[in-house]
């Protein structure tokens, strides 16, 4: 194992997941106390298919939108932690596959955090060529107001969360600037992910082909663990700041 990926002055690309978020309040997916785990049911919640296909199901989901503990969350210590890194003159770009936007409450430049799985703060409607738009908080209103599955205004078809879910693909655009990130960096930070949702886990591999130090930070071991120059199982809320902390020495000794 070697450190010298510390004194890196060049550009950094960040990948969290949900570990980076549990300090927040946020339960995670996969690990040992993970919302999947626990109940592997509720990964049907996140499913396309069996949303579009089971009213029930979406009843269940939105009730599970209006109770996510994610509206009552603040940022932690990782999350301002990368956004003293980018305040403090280094090349930062973020990919999360979170959809909490707890980055950019944490003082992320939004234009500088990539949402790859989307956000949980917005509302679609799957309809073709519907365009109808609005916010959870709206359309929480209506379930709170009597409507369990509420209904797209415009066409009738079936609401959403602007969430990515599985058996969906990812917008081009977003799947584009997350590579160009991986590629560009040469420290990339994988923060708080299991790395098995693909192809967000993938630009670990990318940022590698291209010559990036990958550091893994993460309680579990990943499918990606070998091609890291380093993995910490230190605690994501102790380990971010500590990591962040080098990383800005390093670019305050260049200049």
């Amino acid at each position: 194992m070697t450190t010298e990926w510390r004194g890196n002055k060049g550009p950094i690309g960040v990948l969290t997941g949900a570990g980076i978020s549990t300090d927040s309040g946020i339960p995670d997916f996969r690990g040992p106390r993970g919302v999947w785990t626990k109940d592997p049911i509720a990964e049907l919640l996140s499913t396309y298919d069996a949303y579009v296909c089971d009213p029930e199901l979406r009843v269940r989901s939105w009730q599970a939108r209006r109770d996510n503990p994610a509206w009552q969350a603040e940022p932690n210590a990782a999350h301002k932690a990368l956004a003293e890194l980018e305040h403090s003159g280094r090349a930062v770009r973020i990919i999360t596959q979170n959809i909490d936007r707890l980055h950019q409450r944490g003082g992320s430049t939004p234009g500088k955090v990539i949402e790859i799985h989307g956000n949980m703060f917005d509302v679609v409607c799957i309809g073709s060529g519907c365009t109808y738009h609005s916010t959870m908080e709206e359309t929480l209103e209506r379930v709170a107001a009597g409507e369990p599955d509420p209904a797209c205004p415009v066409c009738g078809d079936i609401l959403k969360a602007a969430t990515i879910m599985f058996g969906q693909n990812l917008d081009p655009r977003s799947l584009w600037q997350a590579e160009q990130v991986a590629e560009n960096s040469t420290v990339f930070l994988a923060i708080g992910s299991s790395l098995q949702v693909q192809p967000a886990a993938s630009m670990c591999e990318v940022a590698v082909g291209h010559g990036a130090d990958l550091v893994i930070v993460n309680n579990e071991p990943t499918p990606y663990d070998h091609l890291a120059t380093e993995v910490i199982r230190d605690p994501i809320g102790e380990a971010v700041p500590r990591i962040v902390a080098e990383l800005i020495a390093a670019g305050e000794s260049a200049r």
